[in-house]
């Protein structure tokens, strides 16, 4: 049980600064994030890493010479904002372009996305890392749907080095795309963990079980088996691996054992004692294995096993030297600190101003997401009720948290003169920034795409805002992945902005285009009850979700219906 905290949801954020205050020597704290204290060379190329904070020394315990450059750090097991992710790597960036790493989960495949999007358009050379090392995840042949867990460490610490020796972005990523291929593990799980503030474990594995292949979060696993002795858990831990190996690979091979945050070093190395018997049997030659807490899951009873099948190359920079708070290897020669970490994420987003007319307009933008945050409070327990059908039960609080901040957001640009476009961007922001998770990624990018296309200059027309819906829809797919019929808002949002652009373009004033647009929206997301999901959370409980709608179709729906019943004439 997690026992050390003030209030529960600001356990993240202070322990963050706690962290940077223990090792103020090696790095410096950042809005969200830290970044090196002492800044790789100009023009090298700068590795960001990052995820839900609970994983400690993942992120913020890699960052250092001939490591990452920098880490953000959402929430307990929530992927930080695509804004707290933007600011941070433009903190780290030293213009030879920022990869942005992460393990591969649906909340940070979509922020980290987004970032990179808002990257690049600010001229950043921006690459996606997603590490894919769970075997139990999915199969050798859907590699690029498995889960990144303790194959982050390999896998980051080597392109760490190959940045660090000053190769240049396309070489950096080539580096990144052989070791994430060259990664596997497997984890398992004797009991679960207890988030700051909560009285009962996350999951459970029932007594005398161990329980199979389950993510860092407690996510699904494979199967659960009798507790066995440890010569037999090494076995089990190992068999997966090297199902995966390279043909006529020469054995030599990265290992790091790894505790999930409640398992003694002790056990570790009674592990790694048969381990090494085995490793040697199956022909592998470990180089320079590790033993220990590397990538961790609060205070979850467990451990994992990763396999790194290494190269020349590969190996030259996994031995390369390494200094994070968390992670040393061989000796370096730190650069002297300076000051050219960039100021761009210690400043406040400044609010462009925006003209009187697209002002009047904002103003009005911030009426309706009041309104809409308000719907959403007094509907946070259904949406939640709905969400625990086959979910985590938690959309409700999140729509109803990340609506409140993106109200608050959007009344305070309003007061610095933002137009209608700053307004949402803004408002997006905020909402993706407080909601945490999947859902509130996908209004943030949404509201952020809509709000660039509505632009700060012109009160905008109806159809301004019917091609903002198209904007946000396009960004939610392109981030997301969705579509019609995998259950999810998508199959809600597609009939909204069909139905508004086919009625704005056949000359219909924005309310009543908008009215049917939501109306159907409407019917779209009731229909969702008979769809068995294919994305998500909800994925793996598909039979569960038979018969209940999707809470984000629905929740989508609602706040299309309370736009519409409050738009001025």
């Amino acid at each position: 049980m997690t026992r050390v905290f003030d209030a529960p949801d600001q356990f993240a954020d202070t322990a963050l600064q706690g962290f940077c205050a223990a090792n103020a020597d090696r790095v410096r704290a950042v809005p969200h994030g830290a970044v090196r204290a002492a800044p790789g060379a100009r023009g090298k190329v700068a590795l960001l890493v990052g995820g839900g904070s609970g994983h400690y020394p993942a992120f913020l315990g890699y960052v250092g010479t001939g490591f990452a450059d920098a880490a953000v750090a959402g929430d307990v097991f929530a992927s930080p904002s695509a804004a707290w992710i933007h600011g941070v790597a433009r903190a780290a960036n030293r213009g030879g372009g920022v990869i942005l790493g992460f393990g591969n989960y649906a909340g940070d495949v979509l922020n980290f996305g987004s970032a990179a999007e808002r990257l690049r358009a600010e001229g950043i050379d921006t690459r996606i890392l997603a590490v894919t090392d769970d075997v139990a995840s999915a199969g050798a042949d859907d590699r690029a749907r498995r889960r990144g867990v303790a194959g982050d460490l390999p896998v980051f610490k080597i392109v760490g080095a190959a940045a660090e020796a000053g190769l240049d972005m396309d070489a950096v990523m080539a580096v990144a795309g052989k070791a994430n291929g060259a990664t596997v593990s497997f984890g398992v799980a004797f009991d679960g963990c207890t988030l700051p503030g909560q009285g009962t474990p996350l999951f459970t594995v029932d007594p005398g079980r161990v329980g199979m292949g389950l993510g860092i979060h407690g996510e699904p696993g494979i199967s659960t088996r009798a507790m066995m002795p440890a010569a037999d858990l090494a076995r089990t831990l190992l068999e997966p691996l090297l199902a995966e190996r390279p043909a006529d690979h020469d054995g030599r091979v990265a290992v790091i054992l790894n505790g999930l945050g409640r398992t003694k070093y002790e056990e570790l190395f009674v592990l790694w004692h048969h381990l090494t018997g085995m490793l040697t049997e199956a022909g592998l030659t470990p180089v320079d294995p590790e033993v220990g807490e590397f990538v961790t899951s609060l205070d979850m009873a467990g451990c994992s096993l990763t396999i790194t099948w290494l190269d020349d190359e590969l190996q030259g920079y996994w031995r390369a030297p390494a200094d994070a708070p968390a992670f040393r290897k061989g000796t370096v020669t730190p650069p002297v600190a300076d000051d050219a970490v960039e100021a761009g994420a210690e400043a406040e987003s400044r609010i462009a101003q925006g003209s009187a007319d697209s002002q009047d307009a904002g103003r009005c933008v911030a009426g309706l997401i009041g309104h809409v945050a308000r719907a959403l409070a007094d509907a946070e327990e259904e949406l939640g009720r709905i969400d625990a059908q086959a979910g985590d039960g938690d959309h409700g609080q999140g729509m109803a948290r990340g609506s409140a901040a993106a109200a608050a957001a959007a009344d305070k640009a309003v007061a610095g003169g933002g137009g209608a476009g700053t307004v949402l961007s803004l408002a997006g922001d905020a909402w993706a920034d407080r909601a945490g998770g999947t859902s509130g990624a996908l209004w943030g990018v949404a509201l952020r795409a809509w709000g660039q296309t509505l632009g700060d200059r012109d009160r905008p027309l109806p159809e301004t805002v019917a091609r903002g819906a198209q904007a946000a829809h396009d960004a939610i797919v392109r981030l997301g992945g969705a579509r019609v019929g995998d259950k999810t808002l998508v199959d809600s949002l597609v009939p909204f902005v069909q139905v508004l652009t086919e009625r704005v373009t056949a000359g219909e004033t924005l309310g009543v285009a908008w009215a049917a647009a939501a109306a159907r929206a409407t019917e779209a997301a009731d229909a969702t009850a008979q769809l068995r999901p294919r994305l998500g959370r909800a994925r793996p409980l598909a039979d569960r979700s038979i018969g209940h709608p999707d809470a984000g179709a629905i929740s989508l729906a609602l706040c299309a219906r309370v736009v519409g019943a409050n738009l001025p004439e």
